[in-house]
């Protein structure tokens, strides 16, 4: 994989990272989402006026285009276990960002994950 593909790649997995964690940030501001039919409308409107919510669903739009162009360039069976790196980078920045834990088993998990991704880039 050359530096370009990888950058496709890795710009779309940054891209979906950042959506999710506009999306949890919104999340936090509307409280407990219900999807039950009596409040589907409104809480329809509620996302639809979230500025972190509509955000993150932009950033999910740049990224598809983004795997896209990746996805042109790399076989999908490397390309696709890339995004385990999404998780890493949002373990890491929920850490930050919204005080989640990060345990001994998920650092373990995320290093696991890294050496994983270094064997399945150099194959």
């Amino acid at each position: 994989m050359n530096l370009t593909s990888f950058s496709y790649l890795f710009a779309g997995i940054l891209l979906n990272a950042c959506a999710q964690l506009l999306l949890k940030a919104g999340a936090n501001r509307l409280g407990e989402v219900s999807l039950a039919p009596a409040t589907l409308l409104p809480t329809l409107l509620q996302l639809g006026t979230n500025l972190p919510i509509l955000g993150g669903l932009a950033l999910y739009g740049l990224s598809v285009l983004t795997w896209i162009a990746g996805l042109s360039r790399v076989d999908v069976s490397i390309a696709y276990p890339l995004l385990s790196l999404g998780y890493v980078v949002n373990a890491i920045a929920a850490y930050y960002l919204f005080g989640e834990v990060l345990s001994t088993q998920r650092l373990l998990a995320i290093g696991i994950i890294l050496v994983g991704v270094y064997i399945l880039a150099r194959s």
